[in-house]
């Protein structure tokens, strides 16, 4: 789905980013160009990088237990 319109972002590529490195919107603002045209996105991009963040987290954690067991 896209996020922002205006720079053709989708949920998709947000979280490539946050696989890439990103851990704020304004690293994300700063590599995809999100939120620089008209602005409505903002909220949206927020959410999905919370999102995304929040499921890298937990595969993370999925990992080290399954290691760890």
């Amino acid at each position: 789905m896209y996020i922002c319109v205006c720079k053709a972002v989708s949920d998709k590529r947000i979280e490539r980013s946050v696989e890439q490195g990103v851990r704020r919107l304004k690293d994300l603002k700063d590599m995809t160009g999100l939120g620089s045209c008209c602005g409505k996105c903002v909220p949206e991009a927020r959410r999905a990088l919370s999102d995304a963040l929040a499921r890298q987290s937990a595969q993370q954690h999925f990992m080290q237990v399954a290691v760890a067991a």
